[in-house]
């Protein structure tokens, strides 16, 4: 009796996790869309960023700093809502399918920040 009501507890939670595990698919999407002229801007500046990293690391780091305000946003209301719901334990790794989702769409968001110097060697006299 035990063991039937343990395996049907189990189940119970293996499906809830699977209805917030394809949640973040839903936010992404929500995101994209309810942002739609932020980031389809960002797009083309992420064509052109991957392209020449340098050239455009300057304008990459400014425009991706305000699409990173809007990521982290809603992967907030996405815990936030697995938190009320008693899943406290999973979001983090909610959170990380939410970011590896936002990288299939923006495979070098984590490159806005970057700082990049030349690179130089300083000759020897002798």
């Amino acid at each position: 009796m035990i063991s039937t009501v343990k395996l049907i507890l189990e189940i119970i939670l293996q499906r809830c996790l699977d209805i917030y595990m394809t949640k973040y698919k839903e936010y992404v999407g929500r995101m994209l869309e309810n942002n739609k002229e932020l980031f389809d801007g960002f797009r083309e500046l992420h064509d052109r960023y991957a392209l020449d990293q340098e050239k455009y690391q300057e304008e990459f780091n400014k425009e991706g700093e305000k699409v990173s305000v809007v990521i982290r946003e809603w992967e907030d209301k996405l815990c936030r809502q697995s938190e009320k719901a008693g899943y406290a334990s999973f979001t983090s790794s909610l959170a990380e399918k939410f970011q590896s989702e936002v990288k299939k769409v923006f495979p070098l968001i984590d490159h806005v920040g970057l700082i990049t110097r030349p690179f130089t060697i300083k000759k020897i006299t002798l």
